[in-house]
């Protein structure tokens, strides 16, 4: 079995504005979360001056998943925070040129210990299309399980297309 590759997870910086923007305006990335609208850069500079980085507080936390050569290679997310039923949503993307390299892998490792050791969650959970093969076998590969068929779950514009919801109980 190959070697995780060595990353880091940091708090967004102003600096990262550049990567916010190329992330949350990129139409191809838009079939996987809930984003259908562009962001302009004055509003995703207020949401990096603005959020308090605290997940008690917003509700999610966003971190920057660098590489060992200290590398902006993409984000990592814990949203929909509960912190009475002790779980939350989990979301990774990597920049298209840094795919391949199992920089997604390492990153949600590390996320399970930060949900478990810091946050005490219990469970772990993503919802992905039924399309992604990708993030489905990276995911399963990961120990979560597939519990429940979203029918019609994700419209691209066009279509309706279903999710599967998969979740990891970390204690």
């Amino acid at each position: 079995m190959k070697e995780q590759p060595h990353i880091t997870l940091r708090a967004i910086e102003p600096e990262d504005l550049d990567l916010l923007y190329h992330i949350e305006n990129d139409r191809q990335l838009w079939d996987v979360g809930p984003t259908s609208v562009p962001y302009s850069r004055y509003a995703l500079h207020d949401y990096v001056a603005h959020a308090s980085a605290d997940i008690y507080t917003d509700k999610q936390v966003r971190l920057v998943i660098e590489d060992a050569e200290h590398k902006v290679v993409g984000l990592a997310d814990l949203t929909d925070f509960d912190p009475k039923h002790r779980r939350a949503e989990v979301g990774i993307v990597i920049v298209k040129k840094e795919r391949g390299r199992h920089l997604a892998k390492a990153a949600l490792e590390m996320l399970h210990e930060y949900a478990l050791r810091t946050l005490h969650l219990h469970q772990i959970y993503a919802v992905i299309s039924t399309d992604n093969v990708q993030a489905t076998t990276l995911f399963q590969s990961m120990g979560y399980t597939q519990d429940a068929l979203l029918r019609q779950w994700i419209y691209d514009g066009q279509d309706y297309h279903d999710a599967r919801l998969f979740q990891k109980l970390l204690i």
